[in-house]
């Protein structure tokens, strides 16, 4: 092109060309406004001129932006006006170029007034009978009518402008002027300034711009309502093919690339501007309300990414159910992405709710810690055998969430099956208090019942805690056991300093260890990530929190009411959020840490003695195991076992309570001894009366008698 490039070869007028600018200043009035007295004064003139604005403080929209200065979330000016921060050198040089082409060819030179244009311009208002026919302004003027906000309705009005560019010619360079143009330019409605125009008509920024785009955004301003895309289109393409012609006409674009820009389409209607973190965005400039740009460890593309999950799972929970995803970084601490809710503006399932932060009953996703807990004290090892079986803890009895026992089984199983008996007999070993300050430790905030001491409940989702806390808990498990601060970048992380563990690092490894086995839901394969998930009491709230060697994700799903949700949990809910939030992590995705340096890999039979059984630390609930009992058959009862052929099929012998392993004996002769389960089968010789007897580890038994035929 052959205009100027306003970024360069700037420099300000000479003394003589000031003087002469005031020469042509005086004839200018003499020759325009001859009706006007020359009494008048200069200070008259441009009394109540508005001071020379500093494009720096100018107030502007406030804009939140990731960890990449890509934009998240603008946020209006205080008169509702959308005004971004803008200067040229983040804007398309085509753009530039055409601008200064079209409107302003001197504009590197001159001292804000172009004389001959003016006498143009003064010659056709004169020959028109009082009409403007064209105005004459340059750019600098330009922005004299934008900073004073007023239209020109006179030739005072005019005559103010001219003063009034001479002082910003005066205090500030071409680049602020220019900047100070490309911020306050009017774009239809309240959209102001050319980035505000870029995203609401073009949905992009304005450092790449098509030929025919570039020339629409220097036609709107001219006439900004009238030419409005989105309320008259064929209008703004009349502008910009305008603007088109004019730069062809005077050598500054090719015909055929005008040609070619004239085939684009011109948009048809306002695009929304971006709303990515947008609760996250809101809160960051309530703590911030002067900053203009503020900048979040946010990663645009996962955001958004998982935004779009987020709503999209939503719709196919339930029309009321919303989602809530936090991801961050297991190193540093950083937030990567925050989904508050399904959707901002979803009144149904209430999403002006930030559902990171909102209190809720945890279910069972505090489990790992307990275990966590028992294998830093030494009372037990991931293969440790524990009793699943009904207990009682005062009033306080405890049930697995599908209403079954599981007998004997180890420390991993029941952990990765979620069983909550042994949950709880072992937190009853650790203690609720202690639970409750390791998560304290974690940089979470549980919080409990008023003037209330934590009780066993707790371990099973009987405490409040948020999203943002749990992920911190597991951030810290992946951690080695290591307290992770979880920040946003709004305000520096605390500094570095030696703080309690959540767990010891071997404990920690452990956990991690036995939530890789857990068994994925149906859209996710096992051992890529070590996840647990819970469900709190009457649906209300489903849990997934996992992590790999980098990432740390945690998923919420429910109503933000409190409403009950029939059928909806942990593996069913959240699970499948969870593993496809991984999926969108691409190439942050990272294996899961090996073993430290003292843990222990072994079977059952391969531990210690006194691991290889949890034993509660109180005697006297270790007393309360009762002795063996033949749950089935039934003492006295009769067995139909007949085949029809003159044969008995086997007969399973099933106990309950006792201490594994067990023997089973048929009329005195012993049948069978595994190891750790419950229940044998025998095959009778033939129909009869049969003693059967069964003897636990520590000598204890029971015998039935029944008939079989």
């Amino acid at each position: 092109m052959s205009a100027p490039d306003a970024t360069t070869d700037i420099a300000k007028p000479r003394p003589w060309a000031r003087r002469l600018t005031l020469i042509g200043f005086g004839l200018f009035v003499l020759g325009f406004i001859g009706t006007i007295e020359l009494t008048a004064s200069i200070t008259e003139i441009t009394r109540d001129l508005p001071p020379v604005p500093d494009p720096a403080t100018l107030s502007v929209s406030a804009e939140v932006t990731d960890r990449d200065g890509l934009l998240l979330r603008p946020f209006t000016t205080a008169d509702g006006r959308w005004r971004l921060p803008i200067s040229s050198d983040e804007v398309d040089p085509r753009f530039i170029d055409m601008l200064i082409a079209y409107e302003d060819r001197s504009f590197a030179s001159h001292d804000g007034i172009v004389w001959s244009s003016m006498l143009r311009a003064a010659g056709q208002f004169i020959a028109a009978g009082g009409h403007v026919v064209s105005g004459g302004s340059t750019l600098t003027m330009q922005v004299a009518r934008l900073i004073e906000g007023e239209p020109t309705r006179n030739v005072w009005d005019k005559l103010r402008q001219m003063v009034h560019a001479g002082q910003l010619e005066t205090a500030l360079d071409k680049p602020d002027i220019l900047n100070l143009y490309l911020t306050l330019a009017p774009y239809g409605g309240n959209i102001e300034g050319i980035r505000a125009a870029s995203l609401a008509y073009f949905g992009k920024e304005p450092n790449r711009l098509t030929t025919a785009q570039a020339a629409l955004l220097v036609a709107l301003p001219q006439s900004p309502e009238a030419r409005r895309p989105d309320r008259h289109p064929a209008a703004a393409r009349a502008g910009r093919d305008k603007v088109l012609d004019r730069l062809v006409a005077i050598g500054a674009l090719a015909a055929e690339d005008a040609s070619a820009a004239k085939h684009e389409p011109v948009p048809t209607a306002r695009r929304d501007f971006p709303m990515l973190a947008a609760h996250l965005a809101g809160q960051a400039v309530r703590a911030q309300p002067d900053a203009r740009t503020i900048s979040l460890t946010i990663d645009k593309r996962l955001q958004d990414a998982l935004e779009r999950l987020a709503a999209a799972r939503a719709r196919l929970i339930d029309p009321n159910v919303s989602v809530a995803i936090l991801a961050a970084d297991i190193d540093s601490g950083e937030i990567r992405a925050s989904v508050g809710s399904a959707g901002l503006f979803d009144t149904q399932s209430d999403g002006y709710v930030d559902m990171t932060t909102a209190i809720r009953s945890p279910g069972s996703t505090l489990k790992p810690l307990i275990y966590g807990l028992a294998f830093e004290l030494g009372l037990a090892h991931p293969q440790s055998l524990i009793e699943d079986r009904p207990t009682a803890f005062g009033g306080y009895i405890p049930v697995n969430f599908d209403g079954f026992n599981r007998g004997t089984v180890t420390i991993h199983d029941a952990l990765t099956q979620s069983l909550n008996v042994p949950a709880v007999v072992v937190l009853d070993a650790v203690g609720p208090a202690r639970l409750v300050s390791r998560l304290r430790r974690a940089h979470a905030d549980p919080r409990l019942p008023t003037d209330t001491a934590p009780s066993l409940a707790v371990g099973l989702g009987g405490v409040g805690i948020t999203l943002h806390d749990l992920v911190s808990v597991y951030a810290a498990i992946a951690h080695g056991g290591q307290p992770v601060t979880l920040h946003d970048g709004t305000t520096p992380p605390p500094p570095a300093a030696i703080t309690a563990p959540v767990l010891d690092p071997v404990s920690a490894w452990y956990v991690a260890d036995i939530l890789a086995d857990v068994p994925p839901p149906l859209n996710g394969s096992p051992g890529r990530i070590a996840y647990k998930t819970g469900t709190s009491y009457g649906y209300r709230d489903a849990w997934a929190i996992g992590f790999d060697g980098k990432t740390v994700i945690g998923v919420w799903a429910g109503r933000p009411d409190g409403v009950p949700v029939p059928g909806l949990s942990g593996i069913t809910g959240a699970a499948p959020i969870l593993f496809e939030a991984f999926d969108r992590l691409g190439k942050r995705r990272a294996p899961l840490p090996g073993a430290p340096q003292g843990a222990l890999l072994a079977s059952t039979t391969e531990l210690p003695a006194p691991l290889r059984r949890f034993r509660h630390p109180d005697t006297d609930m270790v007393a309360r195991d009762a002795a063996p009992e033949i749950a089935f058959p039934g003492d006295g009862v009769a067995v139909e076992l007949g085949r029809g052929d003159g044969t008995l099929a086997p007969l399973m012998v099933k106990v309950r309570n006792g201490v594994p392993p067990f023997t089973f004996l048929a009329n005195g002769a012993p049948f069978g001894r595994p190891n750790f389960a419950r229940q044998d089968s025998w095959t009778p010789d033939g129909p009869g009366y049969v003693t059967l007897s069964v003897v636990d580890a520590e000598g204890r038994g029971d015998s039935v008698s029944v008939f079989l035929n």
